[in-house]
């Protein structure tokens, strides 16, 4: 196979495989709104810890979403012989772990990210450059570097892969935030 062929095939296998990721953001949006996950409670800098954006309802709801997006990748990657494997694992626990590490870590990347935004000034709904994409991406790869490991090695370690998300993060999350604000889901539309 062509070495251009094989890097177009690692970038569509990066970004299908990191869809479970992408869903839980906008999902924690749709199931979010109870239960603030910093209880209304402030920061020793006066600011609050994350603000009334970033809730339980949500975080939990998110990944379950992201789970459950990426059972139905699964099933669908199973009954097509799609890639010719399973690629999130071979057993339900395998494919569970990847599953709950990659959308976990979505959200607690962005919970991250609003955290490091209140520190810094920037209200809720306020632009916050790449702090409004890359923590999720870069939480979903620490957290499927360290849970699941030969899933991350073979999508994410060989750089390409990566790299493809880190491009295509900034203008999918920005489109998905504009459908979310024409839905009334979001308040601005970044």
């Amino acid at each position: 196979m062509p070495e251009i062929v094989k890097i177009i095939l690692d970038i569509v296998y990066a970004f299908i495989l990191f869809i479970p990721a992408f869903v839980a953001n906008p999902a924690a949006v749709i199931t979010g709104g109870h239960y603030p996950m910093d209880a209304g409670k402030n920061f020793p800098d006066g600011k609050r810890i994350l603000g009334d954006g970033k809730t339980w309802t949500g975080y939990f709801g998110g990944s379950l979403a992201g789970v459950i997006i990426g059972f139905i990748l699964a099933g669908i990657f199973y009954i097509s012989g799609f890639a010719g494997s399973l690629p999130y694992g071979r057993t339900f626990s395998e494919i569970l772990v990847v599953l709950l590490a990659m959308s976990f870590g979505s959200l607690t990347g962005d919970v991250a990210g609003s955290f490091i935004k209140r520190r810094i000034g920037i209200q809720r709904g306020g632009k916050g450059a790449l702090l409004d994409q890359w923590p999720f991406v870069l939480m979903s790869f620490l957290f499927l570097f360290i849970f699941a490991r030969p899933f991350f090695m073979s999508y994410y370690g060989n750089i390409i892969g990566a790299v493809a998300i880190l491009v295509i993060t900034p203008p999918l999350h920005r489109g998905v935030n504009i459908i979310g604000f024409a839905m009334k889901k979001k308040d601005v539309p970044w």
